[in-house]
């Protein structure tokens, strides 16, 4: 494995696959990465933030963070990945189903609705869609038995 892989986010809808060249690099080890970045488009509350990928369980959860440092939300994306180990790239393709949590509490599901989207264009297999819901129906579980955040505490950073 290289110093510095390369990632790309592959977005379904809108289709859009852009090169992560400034996401800085936390940690790498095994089923884990973690990385720091700024957003890619300057958004009026959204500043920066940092995601731990889990690649195992096929989740990005990003802590989104204000311009003074405030947690505006845990975003959890839905992924799956491909590495060439050749090149030492990674493409997470965003597989649409998201889990947002305030810091009040609140969580909310998104984006089923891009799902079934999806599925009708023929951007989702009926395989990928069903391996989205289970991985969104783990992701629940873990969040609903408020084991998700605290495991992840140590990764994010200071």
């Amino acid at each position: 494995m290289s110093e510095k892989p390369v990632l790309y986010r592959k977005r379904l809808i809108p289709s859009e696959c852009i090169r992560l060249d400034s996401d800085e690099i936390l940690l790498r080890s095994g089923r884990l990465l973690v990385t720091r970045w700024k957003t890619i488009r300057p958004k009026k509350t959204l500043s920066h933030g940092a995601s731990c990928y889990l690649l195992d369980k096929g989740w990005k959860i990003s802590r989104f963070l204000d311009h003074e440092d405030r947690l505006i939300c845990w975003y959890c994306d839905i992924i799956d990945y491909s590495h060439d180990a050749g090149t030492d790239t990674y493409i997470f393709t965003d597989l649409l189903a998201d889990v947002l949590i305030y810091p009040s509490g609140e969580i909310r599901v998104v984006d089923l609705d891009e799902v079934a989207q999806a599925l009708e264009e023929g951007l989702l297999t009926p395989e990928q869609a069903c391996v989205c819901m289970r991985r969104l129906d783990g992701l629940l579980r873990e969040i609903y038995a408020g084991s998700l955040l605290p495991a992840l505490e140590e990764y994010w950073p200071g």
